[in-house]
C-alpha cells in the first residue's frame, strides 16, 4: 500500500493527511480527497473518485472493484489490492480521481498548484 501512497504523494499539489484515524491516509490535491487508503473485508484498499459511468463498468468487469466503501457510490469506487489487478490500472485509475478532482478546485485552488506543477 505504501508504494501506492507514494504515487498519490509524487502528484502536484498532494497532501496526506489523518483525518479518521492514524490508520487511515487520506490524500487531498487542495482541500478535495483523491484517494482514502483502508481496509475492505480484511485487506488493503484504495477509494478513488471515478467518473460514474465508467465506476460503474469497472465494477462490472474486475472483482477487485466495489462501489466506494462509506462514500457515494456513484462517484466513488473501493478497489482491493489483492494484486490482481495490475499495477499500471491501478495507475490510471489514481491518475483518473486526481484529474477529476484538480478540475472541481477552485481557480485560486488550482493557480499554486499549476505553478508547482511547472516548475517540476
Amino acid at each position: 500500500m505504501q508504494q501506492w501512497i507514494d504515487y498519490c504523494l509524487a502528484k502536484p499539489g498532494s497532501t496526506l493527511s489523518y483525518p479518521f484515524d492514524n490508520h487511515i491516509p487520506v490524500i487531498k490535491v487542495g482541500t478535495k480527497i483523491f484517494a482514502l487508503f483502508g481496509q475492505h473485508e480484511g485487506k488493503p484498499s484504495i477509494s478513488l473518485k471515478c467518473e460514474p459511468f465508467r465506476a460503474q463498468s469497472l465494477r462490472e468487469q474486475f472483482e477487485e472493484v466495489v462501489p466506494g466503501y462509506h462514500l457515494n457510490k456513484k462517484h466513488w469506487n473501493t478497489v482491493v489490492l489483492t494484486g490482481s489487478l495490475g499495477e499500471e490500472e491501478i495507475g490510471m485509475l489514481i491518475d483518473h480521481s486526481y484529474d477529476l478532482v484538480f478540475k472541481s478546485l477552485t481557480r485560486a485552488e488550482k493557480e499554486p498548484i499549476q505553478v508547482e506543477s511547472n516548475r517540476a
